[in-house]
């Protein structure tokens, strides 16, 4: 039996490459198919080697994708490809976050400051002059950093559980002020929570309604990161620099004030890291901005793509132009 059965599968194997050949030719990918891919590059800024990720046309107006901790370009994986038919969409990781490189935190500076320096040369590197920002969480200051350096540049703002204003520290940020004030070895230790697994998960879960919505591939992506050797004393540094972003909020201000950028506000209302109470003050400066507070947490993306995607598209494509 296996003689007989065993040269007829070979024999209709055989056929198989003649008679693709025969049908019709494959047809090209479509300018939009092309367009949504996303491609995952390195460049070396100040020394270090910079993860990207890069979607959409190369003369497309560019939108700038600036992420939260503790994750990294990842958080924007499933927005890319709802914008890149049109626009430019470039998507860093900051060193020691994602594909990043990470140095030790004592040969290099784990500031705010310097993040925007490092985005700032990877822009120019990439030819990026002007674009708009979506920030969210640490890319709040990293990009309002970055604003100041550059105000002409940034065509518009889309916010998402960002920082600018002190009515969004709340009692979450507690421990974190308490090492501000005094940076001992003891309250840096405090906070070491904040790197652990209970405090990652947390973070996408806390405040969603319906927690099946939210993939689990996440924390555990991000935990084993944050678990690198040397990880966590670069996220200590970090929670300290954090402090002196609220010294720059006046300036925030100020830019949003003097440029009146466009900008779209998407916050997850139920967010405890930075609550609602951090949304509405944008519109003290930016009073024409639209407002929206959705019903989810930190990681508002995650399970609200289907409402935000619309709304961040809408909005791109009523405010940018094709250049």
């Amino acid at each position: 039996m296996k003689r007989l059965i065993i040269p007829a599968l070979l024999a209709a194997t055989a056929l198989i490459p003649a008679a693709h050949a025969a049908g019709p030719a494959e047809a090209p990918a479509s300018s939009v198919e092309q367009a949504s891919v996303t491609h995952y590059r390195t460049a070396k800024v100040d020394g270090v080697s910079v993860f990207y990720r890069e979607a959409g046309p190369k003369d497309g107006p560019v939108v700038l994708l600036l992420h939260g901790f503790p994750t990294s370009s990842h958080m924007f994986r499933n927005l890319m490809p709802l914008l890149a038919d049109r626009y430019r969409v470039i998507a860093p990781d900051y060193p020691g976050f994602g594909q990043s490189d990470a140095p030790d935190h004592e040969a290099f500076a784990y500031t705010f400051a310097h993040y925007a320096e490092i985005v700032d040369g990877l822009l120019g590197q990439l030819g990026a002059t002007r674009y708009a920002m979506y920030v969210m969480d640490y890319g709040a200051p990293v990009g309002y950093r970055l604003a100041l350096r550059h105000p002409e540049r940034v065509s518009a703002l889309i916010v998402q559980n960002g920082n600018a204003y002190e009515e969004g520290l709340k009692a979450f940020w507690d421990p974190i002020k308490a090492y501000w004030a005094e940076p001992s070895a003891r309250n840096r230790e405090a906070l070491a929570f904040l790197v652990e697994p209970a405090a990652t998960k947390f973070q996408y879960v806390d405040g969603v309604a319906d927690v099946s919505r939210i993939d689990p591939d996440n924390w555990l992506h991000d935990q084993a990161l944050l678990d690198r050797p040397g990880n966590k004393d670069i996220q200590l540094d970090l929670f300290r620099d954090y402090g002196t972003n609220l010294a720059l909020y006046p300036d925030f201000q100020a830019f949003f004030r003097a440029r009146k950028p466009p900008t779209l506000i998407v916050w997850g209302k139920n967010d405890t890291i930075f609550p609602a109470a951090g949304a509405h003050p944008y519109r003290r400066d930016l009073p024409d901005a639209e407002l929206h507070l959705l019903d989810t947490g930190h990681f508002a993306l995650e399970d609200k793509l289907d409402v935000m995607g619309p709304l961040i598209r809408g909005f791109l494509d009523r405010t940018l132009t094709r250049r």
